[in-house]
C-alpha cells in the first residue's frame, strides 16, 4: 500500500534537492500527485464492496424430468440459530415450489428431511447422522460439512451407493465426490470485513481475529480473504488471531487478548456465534472502543449495529442458498445427461451497518428469530 506515497515524498525530496525550490514549492506541485495516489489505494480497497445483491432464486424449470417422489435428505453441521432456520426455510419453500411446479401430490410429492447437531463443533454427532441417512438410501444428500476432512468415507459411501451429494454452505476437500456446491463467496466475506474495518480505524492499528473452527472450509476462506485485503493496509497489524477449536474455552482466550493488548483498534470475528459471544462478554471501558466488525446479521447483531457496539457485519443470504440447495438436488435425479448442473454458484454476501439495516434491498440478509 505503501509504494505510490513512498515514491511521492522521495521525488519531493530530489526535487527540493536538485531545482533550489523551497520544499514548501516543491510540496505545492507535488500534492496533487499525493491525492492521485492515495485515491488509487482507497479504490483499489473499495473494489471488494461491488457485488450482486439480488436474491438467487432460480426458476423452477420443468423441462428437467427429476424424479417424482424422490426424498432429499439434508445433514446440516447445526439445526440451532437464525441463519440454519432461514437455510431451513429456504429449502422448504424450494420443495413446496418444485412439487406446485411439477403438480406432484401424495406419493409423487418430493419430500425433505433436514437434521443435524446443535452445535456447529460437534463434527463427530454430524458424521453419525450422515452415516444413519445414507444407510436410509435417499434420493440425494445434501451436506454442510463442520469439519472439511471429516466426512471422506461417508462421500465415498455415498458415491458407492449411487446417491449424488450436494454441499452447501461450508465445502470439503474432497470435491470429485461432489455434484455441485451452493454457498456464499466467503472470500470475499474476509476481503469486505478487512476493508470497513481497515477503514474505521483510519487504516492503522492492531486487529484481534476471533473465529470459529479452523476445520471448516467456510471459515478458511473468510480469514484468508481477511487477511489478503488487510495487508493492503501496511500500518495495520493483526496481533492474534484466535480459533475457537484450538482453545478450551473461547470466552476467556478473547479476554486474554483484550487484557494482552489493551491498546487495541479492531476485531473481526468470523461467524454469528463467536460476534454474538463477543458481544456479550464484559469488557473494560478501553474494549468498549474497539471497532468491531461481526458475520451475518442476526438479531443480536442489528441491535448492536443500531446501539453503536458494532459498527457492522457482512452478511450471507442462508434462504436463497438453502432454496439453491434444493433445486440442485432435484435436478441431480434427472438422467444425467438430460440436464447440465453447475458445479459452484457462490452467492455474494452484503455490508450492513446502521445506514442500510432499514432499506428494504438489505432484507434478504437480515435474520429474524
Amino acid at each position: 500500500m505503501k509504494k505510490p506515497i513512498v515514491a511521492v515524498i522521495g521525488m519531493t525530496v530530489a526535487l527540493t534537492m536538485l531545482s533550489g525550490c523551497s520544499k514548501d514549492e516543491v510540496e505545492e506541485t507535488i500534492q496533487p500527485l499525493v491525492a492521485d495516489a492515495i485515491e488509487e489505494e482507497d479504490s483499489e480497497a473499495e473494489a471488494v464492496e461491488d457485488g450482486d445483491e439480488s436474491p438467487l432464486i432460480p426458476e423452477i424449470d420443468t423441462s428437467v424430468k427429476i424424479q417424482a417422489g424422490s426424498r432429499i435428505a439434508v445433514v446440516s453441521k447445526s439445526t440451532k440459530g437464525e441463519y440454519w432456520k432461514m437455510v431451513k426455510k429456504g429449502m422448504e419453500d424450494a420443495v413446496a415450489a418444485i412439487n406446485d411446479a411439477y403438480g406432484y401430490k401424495k406419493d409423487d410429492a418430493i419430500t425433505m428431511t433436514f437434521e443435524g447437531p446443535e452445535d456447529e463443533e460437534d463434527v463427530e454427532s454430524e458424521i453419525n447422522i450422515i452415516d444413519a441417512v445414507i444407510a436410509e438410501n435417499p434420493e440425494v444428500l445434501c451436506i454442510s460439512a463442520g469439519d472439511m476432512d471429516s466426512c471422506q468415507a461417508q462421500l465415498e459411501a455415498a458415491h458407492e451407493n449411487g446417491i449424488p451429494v450436494i454441499v452447501f454452505d461450508s465445502n470439503v476437500s474432497e470435491k470429485k465426490l461432489v455434484r455441485a456446491y451452493r454457498g456464499t463467496d466467503n472470500a470475499q466475506v474476509g476481503k469486505m470485513a478487512a476493508y470497513r474495518l481497515g477503514s474505521a480505524i483510519g487504516k492503522m492499528g492492531k486487529i484481534a481475529i476471533f473465529s470459529a473452527q479452523e476445520k471448516t472450509k467456510s471459515v478458511q476462506d473468510r480469514v484468508q480473504g481477511f487477511m489478503d485485503n488487510i495487508q493492503k493496509y501496511g500500518d495495520i497489524e493483526v496481533v492474534e488471531t484466535i480459533y475457537s477449536d484450538q482453545v478450551d474455552d473461547m470466552e476467556a482466550a478473547m479476554q486474554e487478548v483484550l487484557e494482552k493488548y489493551p491498546t487495541l483498534d479492531g476485531v473481526f470475528c468470523t461467524n454469528a456465534d463467536v460476534t454474538e459471544l463477543y458481544l456479550e462478554m464484559d469488557k473494560s471501558t478501553e474494549s468498549d472502543s474497539i471497532a468491531l466488525v461481526g458475520v451475518d446479521a442476526t438479531s443480536k447483531q442489528q441491535e448492536a449495529i443500531r446501539k453503536g457496539t458494532e459498527i457492522g457485519c457482512v452478511s450471507q443470504q442462508p434462504y436463497a442458498m438453502g432454496y439453491q440447495t434444493i433445486w440442485a438436488a432435484a435436478e441431480t435425479t434427472a438422467p444425467r445427461k438430460s440436464v447440465k448442473i453447475e458445479k459452484n454458484v457462490l452467492i455474494n454476501p452484503a455490508w450492513i451497518d446502521a445506514s442500510t439495516l432499514d432499506d428494504p434491498e438489505s432484507s434478504a440478509y437480515l435474520y429474524t428469530d
